[in-house]
């Protein structure tokens, strides 16, 4: 028996075709960061030096492209589902992605985009609690801003300015004509 057929880890005229596909397989179920894609390979005993190789001419053909995966990654928490930049720089940071890729992908989240997808959020959920007590109420949107990554400051701002919307619409009289009166 030879030793590459037998054996898992062990260096053997196969083990790049090995990794090769244990590679094409990981990168087929869904995009991977270099580090993620390693962690992979040599959790199914591939060798460092045969990872360090493949993923290297995998960053050559673009089969791996950590910038673009995290710009990626950055859009979509965004756009679906509101997370803030530090939500997002937390996630690419246990990908493995380099502060470089990370900083990039950030950039493409304004702090426009990023308060009013926490405006949206807090509004969305607010309607949704409308029958639950205020304190309750409070608490849950400004936990769930809070599991997004917006600081407490901001979600406890965005509940007040909710809170003052509700007591004018209560009162069925705008500011404007409040002061008039």
């Amino acid at each position: 028996m030879r030793a590459s057929e037998g054996t898992f880890g062990a260096t053997g005229p196969d083990e790049p075709e090995r990794a090769r596909q244990i590679a094409l397989r990981i990168l087929d179920a869904a995009p991977r960061s270099a580090a993620q894609l390693r962690e992979a390979l040599l959790a199914r005993d591939v060798t460092e030096a045969v990872a360090d190789e493949l993923i290297a001419r995998y960053r050559e053909v673009g089969l791996v492209d950590d910038s673009g995966l995290a710009r990626m990654i950055a859009r979509t928490r965004h756009a679906e589902r509101g997370q803030s930049r530090r939500a997002i720089a937390q996630e690419l940071r246990s990908k493995g992605f380099v502060a470089e890729d990370i900083a990039l992908a950030l950039a493409e989240v304004s702090d426009d985009d990023e308060s009013l997808a926490a405006e949206a959020l807090a509004a969305k959920r607010w309607s949704a609690l409308a029958d639950v007590p205020r304190e309750a109420r409070v608490r849950r949107v400004v936990a769930l801003l809070g599991r997004k990554g917006y600081p407490p400051g901001v979600a406890f701002d965005l509940v007040r300015r909710l809170e003052r919307a509700d007591i004018w619409e209560d009162r069925e009289v705008g500011p404007a004509e409040e002061e008039v009166t």
